[in-house]
């Protein structure tokens, strides 16, 4: 446990941006998850209608810092290669 005024304080910072990057990172895996049962379901419009609505959530955990921008970049291209290879 910490010591000092400045490292208890700290820790508090700490469990707060904890939960709070969890629950970002619990959203990206939902909507990524929608996106991919939409595709296995083979439903074109509902994997757009899913994969819009994906990609925002996405972007908004990277630009907060909960996923690495490269990783958010990642799954965005992947998500969207798998939702057009189905209108193809």
């Amino acid at each position: 446990m910490a010591n000092h005024k400045s490292a208890v304080k700290r820790a508090k910072q700490n469990v707060v941006k904890n939960l709070r990057n969890k629950a970002n990172r619990t959203r990206v895996k939902s909507v990524v998850k929608a996106v991919r049962a939409a595709v296995d379901e083979k439903s074109s419009e509902k994997a757009r209608l899913a994969l819009a609505a994906a990609v925002p959530e996405i972007a908004k955990a990277a630009k907060k810092g909960a996923v690495h921008r490269k990783n958010a970049s990642r799954k965005i291209s992947r998500l969207t290669r798998r939702v057009n290879a189905l209108g193809a």
